[in-house]
């Protein structure tokens, strides 16, 4: 697919992502389909084709300007370095040449509430690129990733299409959630279609389904999650580097939990309203979750502690050990 650069005339242009447009669709492909439509049914459709007509097939393609300090980011996710220096690897090769930045897909491999789903998030804020969560334990047909066909009743564009279609990047973040609980029954595979997506040459043309339209998702950057590998196929397994994500350890734990604890004073207005370090025992406290666990422990935490009319968080604020997974709630 073809693509140009685009050379920003900002004065702060050297503070921002380098940006290429990058067509990820031929027009005339869709124009053809679109004219052998039949007048009469096949509204969605004929939506489809309208709609990508209409936005055209320019998305942005960045990558950042220069090997981007990532220094805050060990920090926060001190049990992805290794995962965090493949990153960088791609970033610096990438730098100094008109190559789009293209990162082998990973898989992230670990124990639920560990912060896989939330390094993606930090991975997409680092690129500058959008995020589309898919997830594979709530799928209910084969087709969420590849689309539908449209002979079917109440069909659609897959997860793939969406976001290069719907969104603004070349080079979004795919995250496939949870890619071990996918299950497959003998009329469709969940994972059939990361065969050719994960491949750099054949996701050039990638055919969704529903709109039977070549689309260019060769630049996306594809991030799947795991708690057990033994359900993965192995030629899917081959086409990714696998990180195994170990749960942090007390010491790393703690560094988590106080930068979560400053992350969410610093995105509240009333965080001004405590202090800007979090007490010791707290952390120890909080130190003893799981990092998913930890944000929705500080709101309750952070709750409590206004409630007492205190600008310190204390132990007891936080809830109780053992409470119910889900039921966190103010503790009274």
């Amino acid at each position: 697919m073809e693509s140009r650069s685009l050379v920003p005339h900002s004065p702060a242009a050297f503070r921002l992502p380098i940006a290429n447009l990058r067509n990820v669709f031929a027009p005339q492909d869709v124009e053809r389909k679109l004219a052998k439509l039949p007048q009469r049914d096949y509204e969605n459709l004929r939506s489809t084709y309208e709609r990508m007509l209409e936005r055209g097939p320019e998305r942005f393609q960045v990558k950042p300007h220069g090997v981007p300090e990532m220094a805050d980011l060990y920090e926060q996710l001190p049990n992805f370095t290794d995962a965090l220096d493949d990153v960088k690897r791609h970033v610096a090769l990438s730098q100094d040449s008109r190559d789009g930045l293209e990162v082998t897909p990973m898989l992230l491999l670990g124990p639920p509430g560990i912060g896989k789903t939330h390094f993606a998030r930090k991975l997409a804020e680092l690129l500058s690129t959008g995020m589309s969560l898919v997830p594979m334990s709530s799928m209910t047909a084969g087709w969420l990733l590849s689309g539908a066909s449209s002979q079917w009743k109440g069909a659609k564009p897959g997860k793939v299409f969406d976001a290069l279609i719907e969104g603004q990047y070349a080079n979004p973040v795919i995250v496939v959630d949870e890619i071990d609980k996918a299950s497959a029954d003998a009329q469709y595979d969940p994972l059939g279609s990361l065969y050719s997506l994960l491949e750099h040459d054949s996701a050039g043309s990638f055919i969704d389904e529903f709109a039977e339209v070549a689309i260019d998702a060769s630049q996306v950057i594809w991030i799947m999650t795991a708690n057990d590998d033994r359900s993965i196929p192995e030629p899917i397994l081959n086409r990714m580097n696998v990180f195994e994500i170990e749960a942090p350890d007390f010491d790393a734990a703690r560094r988590i939990a106080r930068n979560m604890y400053q992350g969410i004073r610093t995105e509240h207005g009333w965080g001004e309203r405590f202090e800007a370090e979090p007490r010791d025992d707290v952390l120890d406290a909080l130190a003893a979750m799981p990092p998913r666990d930890m944000r929705r422990a500080l709101m309750t935490g952070f709750g409590n502690a206004r409630l007492q009319a205190r600008d310190v968080v204390m132990p007891d604020d936080l809830p109780k050990a053992g409470s119910a997974k889900g039921k966190l709630g103010f503790v009274q």
